[in-house]
């Protein structure tokens, strides 16, 4: 049975989705959810990006939606206060998976976003900073990355059917973009505070 694990998360929105006649997870920035169930997890993405993993065996997959906190500090350092919350949030992905039977050795995953599309924001192209630590902390957790959409300058919307490991990419090139791009700026400005607090506690 599905459930949405809540711990210092939102729960997401669950819809039925005409298009694929299947029950869907709407994932906003911030969230993640962890199904077993034949179903679709669909998110938006800006600057954000999207981990999509599962275990092609037993068929335990999840997606979240994140974001490093702008900083001025070095955005390179995977232990650093910039990262903390990238970190975080794969983490605790890959722990759910883990704890509904995944095996991490099986583990694959998909990536998506680093949109260049948060001009508002100063410090550095938010959206390469987010590709790159996913991918880095991917590597160093040795977990494939079997497709990737990263980068370019136009949000997208992602489909994935975690049962079968499908995904599917809409690029969203005529979209006005402004509810995008302020949600992620909000949502940024908060995990500044987060990270500079120490509200965010990781494990392993």
């Amino acid at each position: 049975m599905s459930t949405p694990f809540a711990d210092e998360i939102l729960a997401p929105t669950i819809y039925f989705d005409k298009n694929f006649a299947v029950e869907a997870a709407k994932i906003l920035p911030g969230e993640y959810y962890i199904t077993g169930r034949d179903m679709v997890l669909v998110t938006v993405l800006g600057s954000c990006v999207a981990a999509c993993i599962r275990d092609p065996v037993n068929g335990v997959g999840g997606m979240n939606h994140f974001m490093l906190p702008e900083s001025t500090e070095d955005m390179a350092q995977i232990n650093g206060l910039s990262t903390r919350y990238g970190t975080y949030a794969m983490e605790v992905l890959i722990n759910q998976l883990l704890k509904n039977g995944a095996q991490k050795h099986r583990l694959e995953a998909k990536i998506f976003g680093g949109g260049n599309v948060l001009r508002g924001f100063t410090v550095s192209n938010v959206g390469l900073r987010n590709a790159e630590f996913v991918k880095t902390f991917l590597s160093v957790e040795q977990i494939p990355v079997v497709a990737q959409d990263l980068l370019d300058i136009f949000p997208r919307k992602v489909y994935f059917f975690p049962k079968t490991g499908r995904a599917l990419i809409k690029k969203l090139k005529t979209v006005h973009n402004n509810t995008i791009v302020e949600r992620e700026k909000i949502y940024g400005s908060r995990l500044v505070h987060l990270a500079a607090s120490g509200e965010i506690d990781l494990f392993s």
